[in-house]
């Protein structure tokens, strides 16, 4: 079979035009039960899916996201817009952020502004995080194509036949080093941020 790297390159482009989020005024101003949660975040989220079959975030991943505190538990089995754009967050953390690591970066973000009734709180935090997206892709997209072009030019002396796996390939560890590299930055800002003081036990 054979592979054209210039049609996964466009496919990949055309993908990056693709990514959104999900704005504050497209989540209701009520609180919501589980299934109307999952149901919404599938609607919202399913382009961003691999497969047909995957699900976005299952009742099983939400509850373990409360007892791992990295959302406040539910007020009367119903969560808030604010539960609603951390869940947001963590959709995008997981994939390369352990579970211990998204709860670091969550636990002072929830502790500080979950609730807050001032200018700054939870929901202007994520427009103005977000608000960055669309000069992001821009940015990506031409990092993808240099690096597609890099990877273009490796294995020039290899059999013809070979080549096109062989560039395909380099282009996927061009792509995964800079994931690796990113991830281990990210990693050493979470490892610097500050930690929370255990309470000392009172001595008897």
């Amino acid at each position: 079979m054979t592979i054209d790297p210039q049609d996964i390159l466009n496919s990949i482009l055309s993908s990056l035009e693709k990514i959104d989020y999900i704005r504050p005024k497209e989540i209701p101003d009520i609180d919501l039960y589980m299934d109307q949660v999952t149901t919404f975040m599938e609607e919202h989220l399913h382009s961003s899916k691999r497969y047909p079959q995957d699900k976005i975030l299952t009742k099983t991943m939400i509850n373990n996201y409360a007892k791992n505190r990295l959302i406040p538990s539910p007020e009367k089995k119903k969560y808030s817009k604010e539960h609603m754009l951390l869940l947001i967050y963590i959709y995008y953390y997981k994939g390369i952020l352990s579970i211990g690591d998204i709860q670091s970066l969550l636990e002072p973000l929830t502790e500080q502004y979950f609730h807050s009734k001032e200018p700054l709180n939870m929901q202007s935090i994520y427009e103005e995080v977000f608000s960055l997206e669309k000069s992001q892709v821009e940015k990506m997209k031409e990092d993808v194509i240099e690096s597609y072009r890099i990877a273009s030019d490796t294995f020039a002396d290899a059999p013809e036949d070979e080549q096109q796996f062989l560039h395909i390939f380099s282009f996927i560890c061009l792509l995964s080093f800079d994931v690796y590299v990113k991830k281990q930055v990210i990693e050493k800002l979470i490892d610097g941020l500050p930690k929370k003081e255990t309470p000392r036990k009172h001595r008897e």
